[in-house]
């Protein structure tokens, strides 16, 4: 391949967070490659490359080099394939782990009982008899028999990753436990074989230490694996979504007939293709309504428990439910370019990928395996020179039980199975998390910012009064002013097209339109210019209301936005256009403000206008007047003040605010824009997403933290205890077999813990909506048609206002 870009491969043979920086490393180390991120959890890689930019058959064979497998997924069926394979893989590791560990089981209760007769002896069957010297003797040997196929068969899986990683010179879990348990084996049989070369007392075997270490490791990573497998549930519910099969209307000399339909396989839908969706059916691709009416549930995509109603010429998403009424929709995007598959693409991307914390975990992992086989040397040096008879066993003891004890595992897993979790569970309710930053970013925002029109409001605003100058009749006043804003896709721009198509009114032909941010639009009709767009916008081009100011007023003093008209640089006309608050607007903002944040408006809207909409929703903050650009200026003096401001707009307009704020979210129902714009997208109208959001963040910071805790609090006390600082003081010294059951179960307690995010619900939708008449005076700008050549393509668009100027 060719060019910049990003590739995404599936990676076999990874336990613990040293695998991942292996993997990573290898990588990296290709010609070609701008990064690597590993993620444990999924058993992925996402690889930036840049121009010339290697093949995945390159990137399989450095990821093999370094003794893993790796394999190349492209295109949502592979993502689909590779989703469900890693459960079954996991699924069927789970199984083969249980089965070592029945063995395991089998062949080492037998050996941890003769390493603990006298134990069992005086304290669980006072009645058995003790062993005398060749009872003793002969029983190691039946231990030493029943530990090979232990150590070849159970816990073949350490020896083979850990002679991998020594082969390149590194270090992982498997180095750990294949030098603990291979050397305590070692030991026990040279001890057997000739107990002379060793001191009084010190030639005492303890094979049960190799046994229960390897059994009990080997149950921990069977926990593991089936808990790793259900983290790709959220992702494969997502793409789920979509059948396998569609009722495409056959085409004949005659045209369609919805009479005559054939099923076939998704992938063999064409942009173009009709098909019927039956009543309770669900929508296969995005398409838009031809005939028919019905409720659609968009609740699996956006979090709306409500059903939406959709008619000819509305929107529709590939993967949500059809309600009662038959449809035949035109097939729009297929494949990859559906709203489905740029979402499940995005949540994979935010899964795979790295918070900063999670970074700061992997250089501290890189040096964790070297750094814990440094301090079981010098434990056993420690132990030999200084120990207490017999020195050499103790020595080999406590060396053997602080290689067995250290747990990378748990590092490797604390950070990623969170962000996992998490992003999916936020996909569920309709929020789109981009990368695992983000997610990391939002815990701390004490500040939102939300734009007014499409964010408060619905964005759907109508024409509620309109006036014409003593020159021009109402119908040629429409007649021309749609003529340019039927370039526009904001909703007043809309609003005006739609108020002419009710007149049956059809618009001119304008020509050479061209979109002036934050206040209109103009362009020629019938060789006169014509203006469209706020009174500030049309008295900044040396245009005077005249007599119309008093229908400004007027219009004003019904709480409208006033959209004015100029032709051939003389005022025209007014419209009045009034949008409607959003339900649950109010409701959202007050949760907001009870978990301690300041909520604000910014708007490019008159104040009295933004001071109504305030007063509706209950927000006090409320700044109007502002253009695009000055929204992303308050929201830097905001962060000057020392604020985490999260910034939620439609993508469009707030763009550059969205992309100054420490966390961008866009509205947009699943809209392009609203995808690609901002680190976080809602995918429903509403504004409950931000604070789902927010406590979700807030809920997965504390799991992390948990989970870091825990996995570092239990290195940094288990390996001084393993290594037998407590012995001094205390005459406590750590058993292997306790260390190995430690170690096994520390990752299944930071796998346990991070699965109580699965329990997360985000705050129940208002019993009641409440929407109420907007008082908006907001104008945003129209993008010519060169930046935005197509139509929204959902049928809720969120845009922000052109701002009026003072």
């Amino acid at each position: 391949m060719g060019g910049e870009g990003e590739l995404r491969l599936r990676i076999r043979g990874m336990h613990c967070a040293s695998c991942v920086t292996a993997v990573e490393r290898a990588l990296t180390g290709v010609d070609g490659v701008a990064g690597a991120s590993v993620n444990l959890v999924d058993a992925s890689a996402r690889v930036r490359t840049t121009d010339p930019a290697p093949d995945p058959a390159t990137l399989s064979r450095a990821v093999e080099a370094a003794g893993y497998g790796a394999r190349a997924v492209t295109g949502a069926d592979e993502l689909l394939a590779a989703s469900r394979g890693l459960e079954e893989e996991q699924a069927a590791t789970f199984r083969r782990l249980m089965r070592r560990f029945r063995i395991g089981l089998l062949c080492g209760l037998p050996v941890v009982a003769i390493g603990h007769w006298s134990m069992i002896a005086d304290s669980i069957i006072p009645g058995l008899p003790p062993l005398s010297a060749p009872a003793e003797r002969a029983a190691w040997w039946i231990s030493a028999f029943l530990t090979i196929p232990i150590l070849a068969h159970v816990g073949r899986g350490f020896f083979v990753g850990g002679w991998r990683a020594a082969r390149r010179g590194a270090a992982n879990m498997d180095t750990l436990v294949a030098l603990g348990t291979g050397a305590a084996w070692l030991y026990s049989t040279v001890a057997l074989l000739a107990p002379g070369l060793f001191p009084a007392g010190s030639a005492r075997p303890f094979y049960e230490a190799v046994a229960a270490v390897i059994t009990l490791v080997v149950l921990g990573q069977a926990i593991e694996a089936r808990a790793r497998g259900r983290t790709s549930r959220a992702l494969r519910a997502l793409l789920d979504l979509s059948p396998r099969t569609a009722e495409r209307i056959r085409r004949g000399d005659g045209g369609a007939s919805e009479s005559d339909t054939e099923v076939i396989p998704l992938e063999e839908v064409a942009a173009g293709d009709r098909l019927l969706v039956r009543p309770g059916g669900q929508i296969p691709l995005d398409g838009r309504i031809r005939r028919g009416a019905s409720e659609i549930d968009e609740s699996m995509l956006t979090g709306e428990s409500l059903p939406v109603r959709r008619s000819p010429g509305d929107e529709v998403i590939g993967g949500t439910v059809n309600g009662t009424g038959a449809l035949t929709i035109e097939v729009t995007r297929t494949g990859e370019e559906t709203v489905l598959a740029r979402i499940v693409d995005l949540v994979r991307r935010a899964q795979s990928g790295k918070p900063p914390v999670q970074r700061t975990v992997d250089r501290v992992a890189a040096w964790f395996v070297p750094a814990v086989v440094i301090v079981s040397l010098a434990t056993f040096a420690a132990w030999y020179l200084a120990g207490p008879e017999p020195r050499l066993n103790f020595a080999m003891v406590t060396s053997v039980t602080v290689l067995v004890i250290a747990c990378p595992c748990a590092l490797g897993l604390a950070t990623p199975l969170s962000v996992m979790i998490a992003i999916g569970k936020a996909a569920a309710h309709g929020v789109l998390i981009r990368d695992g930053e983000a997610l990391q970013k939002a815990r701390s925002v004490d500040t939102v910012v939300l734009d007014k029109t499409g964010t408060l409001t619905e964005g759907r605003p109508r024409v509620v009064r309109a006036a014409a100058g003593p020159d021009l009749a109402e119908d040629d006043l429409l007649r021309t002013a749609a003529a340019v804003e039927s370039a526009s896709e904001h909703p007043l721009a809309r609003a005006v097209v739609g108020f002419a198509r009710r007149r049956g009114v059809v618009p001119a032909v304008g020509e050479r339109v061209t979109a002036h941010p934050g206040q209109g639009v103009s362009g020629f009709v019938e060789g006169r210019r014509v203006l469209v767009g706020s009174p500030g916008f049309l008295a900044a081009a040396g245009v005077e209301m005249g007599a119309l100011r008093a229908e400004l007023e007027g219009v004003a003093a019904v709480g409208a936005t006033p959209v004015a008209v100029a032709v051939g640089g003389v005022a025209a006309g007014v419209f009045g256009v009034a949008d409607t608050v959003r339900a649950g607007a109010r409701e959202a903002v007050a949760r907001l403000r009870s978990k301690g944040a300041e909520v604000m408006m910014l708007t490019g809207d008159d104040r009295g206008a933004a001071l109504r909409i305030a007063d509706q929703v209950g927000i006090e903050a409320v700044r109007a007047r502002v253009s695009p650009s000055g929204k992303a200026e308050r929201i830097r003096e905001l962060q000057r003040e020392g604020r985490v401001v999260a910034m939620v707009g439609d993508g469009i307009n707030d763009a550059p605010a969205l992309a100054v704020a420490d966390v961008g979210i866009a509205m947009g129902s699943g809209t392009d824009v609203a995808l690609q714009a901002g680190e976080v997208a809602l995918l429903g109208d509403s504004l409950r997403g931000v604070e789902t959001l927010l406590a979700l963040s807030r809920a997965a910071h504390r799991n992390i933290v948990q989970n870091l805790a825990g996995a570092f609090l239990y290195n940094v006390v288990g390996i001084p205890v393993a290594a037998g600082v407590l012995y001094p003081a205390w005459g406590i010294l750590l058993s292997p077999i306790f260390a190995g059951a430690a170690m096994a179960f520390s990752s299944v307690t930071v796998v346990a813990n991070a699965n109580r995010l699965r329990r997360f619900e985000p705050a129940s939708a208002p019993s009641s909506p409440s929407p109420s008449p907007s008082s908006s005076r907001s104008r945003a700008s129209v993008a010519s048609p060169s930046r935005n050549p197509s139509p929204s393509r959902t049928p809720s668009p969120s845009p922000n206002p052109r701002p009026t100027p003072p």
